[in-house]
């Protein structure tokens, strides 16, 4: 288990991705509860059932796993739930874009440029974790694949 939850790429950089990720999905959260157009409504539009139970269940998880995300306690753990919300909100909203006559492709290309980079940004959080700016990296250190390569990058003193 160490091994997941420690990051292997041990770069503090990381820290950037998570921010976007993790104030994204927090304030989308904050939103789904705040703001009946981006919650309740939205959900019923789109055809859930239950929306009002849906609508929150999702905002429960973006803001739990968004603050994760945020902070990088259990950022591998943490994005796996959010990924499954993102591709359902591809899914549900962006895919029938396709088919809208007044809509089309490259309609649906703009429309979901940042649910696509959410996307690609949890892929990568999920693969790298979460940097050693991060709860994880203190708290579960480096993988030892990270502790080999810094020993290898460091310059040799003569």
């Amino acid at each position: 288990m160490n091994k997941f939850l420690a990051s292997n790429w041990n770069v503090r950089g990381v820290i950037f991705i998570r921010l976007a990720v993790g104030l994204t999905f927090l304030t989308q959260g904050i939103l789904k509860y705040l703001d009946p157009h981006m919650g309740v409504l939205r959900f019923t539009k789109i055809g859930f059932p239950y929306p009002g139970f849906t609508a929150h269940f999702v905002g429960t998880f973006e803001l739990a796993c968004g603050g994760l995300v945020l902070i990088g306690l259990f950022t591998r753990v943490a994005g796996i739930p959010l990924l499954l919300v993102i591709l359902t909100a591809i899914a549900t909203t962006k895919v029938p874009e396709l088919f809208r006559p007044d809509q089309g492709f490259w309609f649906m290309v703009s429309d979901a440029r940042t649910d696509f980079a959410m996307t690609m940004s949890l892929l990568f959080l999920i693969c790298a974790g979460a940097g050693s700016w991060s709860l994880d990296a203190w708290l579960w250190g480096a993988t030892k694949v990270n502790q080999r390569i810094t020993v290898e990058q460091t310059p040799a003193r003569s």
